[in-house]
């Protein structure tokens, strides 16, 4: 698990040397361990076709590896500036397999001609190891990186259709005259890119460190913002940034140095089928063998692993079957100070059932409660390490990981359960009543405006009217449907929201789960992610995972029908449940949805109102640059006098404004 940066110059005869040292010390929190810096003349524009290189290390392993001088060394220095440089990658480490001075990045093969910087972890790497041993390659380390690199030497880019894990990489094959840059098949792992005018391309791990190469990234994209006030979320690759895209989840990118040609390709993509004609019985023994494997082979590590245990089945079965195999556990729960909450915020703490998980699984567990105030306080930081406001109200999983990452360097997250198994009935159900495609289209995007009601957009960006006039939301919503498979049935039209919400939803989530625990220099795995249980849980028929599909109705704009709908949340997940009843207490395998979320509804009106008064009715505010005063007092007003709840309103007014002032100079 680590930090990548790179640059590559398509026109002009060098990168700019100056500040690509600090690119990579901007995200040394993702990996302290290591750093490595590769300096190289791909032969492409220099009166010789040899290719060089100088391969630099700057970490505690420096003086175990005497091939690789300390990029500090004067002398190293006064060889680095003697040459022009045309590809910079670097890499920054946090040493999980392999820990010894064996794992330094960037790696290459033993003809110093294929170079990768790689983020992440490969489960299936041992066998992927003795297939290629086969073949006859030699591995002198005990890391999945080697095998990745040997995996491209054999089998070319394609080989990342073979790779079971989490990854972003970036790979540069001199013999080829190629750049790739790859991202695993879910976007667990982030990876950005941009283009400079004078055409620089440029990639890493954060934006910050693309922004540190040149300032002129440093400027709002004012149609992301747009897109993020729509649905709390970024569905298309834009950012916050100017200029700055996020590679998408499941695609490889190519540059051919030779005509200079940009590529990218998508090598995977969701795809949800009732296609098992397994019975129930059948179809959950299968997910029990499926889930258990993908839980052992996340286990693989060289440092110690917990795992957050929130109360629920996702964290709770992961844990249970981990267990299983680790004589200790480390667990974490992060609660809340319900002291002024009310309503259905009051069942929002889980820690009474984390306990009784704890002792059932005998883990050594952990616990931090929030209260009010516990966000203004972390705000500044949340804000920056996350680097740009994304989905949900994220801040208690920054305590959470900041938590984990005093005892553990690895930490088992139950992201995805939601997605794969229909874990938000109320979400699903829309397409019930639909008349065709459109119509389906038109309500679910209605229901997505998680912020502000969509009469109220063309009022909130009255101050950039002219720079998103030519954006249409609707648009970019549909755009994300267009590849499901025809819908001709209610069934088929549901499949189509699981699509969607695992493209946009769950991609947002592991966005910001890699950001705030990478922040603590935490390693983040997600055992319902793994290939072989996504590709079988896509397969499932729906009946099997939903509830009275044929009755249950709700108006997305009646909010008293929509209450009533999130209280019979265990209408979800029926299979998974019916699973779990082996190594779960029924309390546990038939309990609501609930969420992790704090009460923040309750907070912003109370404790917290001081506040969010002080920084969203202030008229200077950066983000009245951009956003409407009136109309964003007067919609979180009404939340302030208890006439509609608009906490995620008031949560993402608070983040963008952090947001402006650590990034927009006025």
């Amino acid at each position: 698990m680590c930090g990548i940066v790179g640059a590559l110059s398509l026109a002009t005869p060098s990168v700019q040397t100056q500040n690509l040292e600090s690119m990579l010390s901007l995200i040394t929190h993702r990996g302290p361990d290591d750093a490595g810096y590769l300096f190289y003349h791909t032969g492409t524009r220099h009166k010789s076709q040899v290719s060089f290189y100088q391969n630099f290390c700057d970490s505690e392993f420096a003086h175990l590896s005497p091939l690789l001088p300390c990029l500090q060394d004067p002398q190293s220095q006064r060889e680095l500036g003697r040459h022009e440089w045309d590809l910079f990658l670097a890499h920054r480490r946090l040493a999980i397999i392999d820990k010894s001075p064996a794992g330094h990045q960037p790696m290459s093969d033993l003809s110093r001609n294929i170079w990768l910087c790689f983020n992440g972890e490969i489960y299936n790497f041992k066998e992927l190891r003795t297939q290629l041993q086969q073949l006859g390659h030699q591995f002198f380390t005990q890391t999945d990186t080697e095998v990745l690199l040997y995996a491209y030497v054999q089998w070319g880019i394609d080989c990342v259709q073979r790779f079971n894990g989490m990854f972003a990489f970036a790979l540069y094959d001199n013999f080829k005259k190629r750049l790739y840059l790859a991202r695993d098949r879910y976007g667990i792992k982030p990876l950005y890119y941009g283009i400079t005018p004078e055409k620089t391309f440029v990639f890493a791990s954060e934006n910050r460190s693309i922004v540190r190469y040149d300032s002129r990234f440093g400027v709002l994209d004012c149609e992301a913002l747009l897109e993020y006030f729509t649905f709390q979320n970024i569905f298309t690759d834009k950012t916050f940034f100017k200029g700055i895209h996020l590679l998408p989840a499941g695609h490889y990118l190519t540059i051919d140095l030779a005509t200079q040609r940009i590529d990218t390709t998508q090598y995977w993509d969701f795809c949800f089928q009732s296609a098992t004609s397994l019975d129930e019985d059948a179809c959950a023994a299968e997910l029990e063998r499926l889930f258990r494997q993908s839980v052992s082979r996340q286990l693989m590590s060289d440092v110690p692993i917990g795992g957050y245990l929130s109360g629920g089945i996702d964290s709770g079965s992961i844990c249970a079957l981990a267990t299983e195999s680790l004589p200790y556990l480390n667990t974490f729960t992060v609660g809340f100070d319900l002291t002024s909450a009310k309503g259905i915020e009051l069942g929002f703490d889980e820690r009474a059932v984390s306990e009784r998980l704890s002792y059932l699984f005998k883990t050594e567990h952990y616990e931090m409660v929030l209260k009010s105030g516990d966000m203004e306080r972390c705000l500044h930081t949340f804000a920056y390490h996350l680097e740009e406001p994304r989905v949900g109200q994220s801040y208690p999983n920054f305590y959470a990981a900041k938590l984990a990452s005093k005892f553990v360097r690895v930490v088992l997250s139950g992201c995805g359960g939601d997605e794969l198994f229909g874990g938000y009935p109320w979400r699903y159900y829309q397409a019930l009543d639909c008349h065709d495609f459109d119509d389906y289209v038109d309500k679910y995007y209605l229901f997505w405006q998680r912020l502000v009601p969509n009469s109220e957009l063309k009022n909130l960006f009255a101050p950039i009217a002219q720079d998103v006039a030519h954006v249409w939301t609707r648009d970019i919503f549909r755009n994300v449907l267009q590849h499901t498979a025809p819908a001709k049935t209610k069934e088929d039209y549901i499949n189509n929201s699981l699509y969607f919400e695992a493209k946009t939803f769950l991609h947002g989530l592991l966005v910001v789960e890699d950001k705030l625990s990478m922040a603590h220099s935490l390693e983040t795995r997600v055992p319902f992610l793994d290939n072989e249980l996504v590709d079988f849980a896509q397969s499932i028929p729906l009946h099997y995972k939903l509830r009275n599909l044929e009755h249950q109705r709700i108006n997305e704009n009646d909010l008293g029908s929509k209450r009533a709908v999130l209280k019979k949340t265990n209408d979800g997940k029926l299979i998974f449940r019916k699973m779990l009843q082996n190594f779960l207490p029924n309390e546990v395998t038939d309990a609501i949805k609930k969420g992790f979320s704090s009460p923040d509804s309750s907070w912003f009106e109370g404790e917290s109102l001081a506040f969010v008064r002080t920084k969203l009715f202030d008229k200077h505010a950066p983000l009245f640059d951009y956003l409407d005063y009136n109309t964003t007092h007067r919609l979180v007003s009404e939340h302030l006098e208890g006439r509609a709840n608009r906490r995620l309103f008031i949560w993402s007014l608070l983040n963008f404004n952090e947001w402006c002032t650590i990034n927009l100079r006025r």
